[in-house]
């Protein structure tokens, strides 16, 4: 079984808010193999309390605007601004501070499990990065 293709549009959407708002490792896998209560688990890193909830709340919005008035079954961490959890129910998303992304490594979790493209644009030096390969290969 695959994720449906409606909870990848949404974390999609989730995942564009997250990059607007300087979130980084964005990162989605499809759970639905080991997980059977949801399709999708997305994990996102902020460097601070304030950009933790400011990318949650950036998400939630664009979620109700342009995900079809998606709205959250259940909210958590809102209190501390350290890891907010945004249960969808047929996705997750993790908002973590980075000192909790590095202590509890999510991704190890779900490692097994196939990675979700969320169509986010190129990061300038990621793309240059890929050039200088690509002229590099061509050369040889």
């Amino acid at each position: 079984m695959t994720a449906l293709q409606s909870s990848i549009d949404a974390v999609r959407i989730a995942a564009a808010a997250a990059d607007r708002m300087k979130g980084t490792d964005i990162v989605a896998f499809d759970v639905t193999g080991p997980i059977a209560i949801t399709d999708v688990m997305m994990i996102v890193t902020a460097s601070n309390e304030r950009q933790v909830l400011a990318v949650a709340e950036e998400i939630e919005k664009d979620l109700y605007t342009k995900g079809g008035h998606l709205q959250p079954r259940s909210r958590e961490g809102l209190q501390e601004g350290r890891w907010v959890l945004l249960d969808f129910g047929d996705f997750v998303i993790h908002v973590m501070h980075e000192e909790e992304r590095r202590f509890y490594r999510l991704e190890s979790l779900w490692k097994d499990c196939p990675a979700i493209d969320l169509q986010l644009p190129q990061a300038p030096e990621a793309a240059s990065d890929d050039a200088a390969a690509d002229t590099a290969d061509a050369d040889q």
